[in-house]
């Protein structure tokens, strides 16, 4: 019986290069989930990269909830 790997390698390998970069970055993905550390990492990126990216008439509430995250320790200011 073959493994999940030796079946999906050649599936891979038939996409076409950005495809390929597709299922190599949810892999990477994938990995970093698994990190608790790394994962907490890109949690707070995320989430930091939506404040960031949010509508200046949502920056009031976006920084009081920042604010908040910061004070219940969800979150460290760095």
């Amino acid at each position: 019986m073959a493994t999940y790997g030796a079946m999906t390698i050649p599936r891979i390998q038939q996409l076409p290069e950005p495809l390929a970069q597709e299922v190599t970055d949810f892999a990477e993905f994938l990995l970093i989930r698994r990190d608790h550390a790394r994962w907490q990492l890109w949690t707070h990126f995320a989430k930091t990269l939506e404040i960031v990216e949010s509508d200046f008439t949502d920056y009031l509430s976006n920084l009081r909830n920042y604010e908040d995250r910061l004070a219940r320790g969800e979150i460290q200011w760095e």
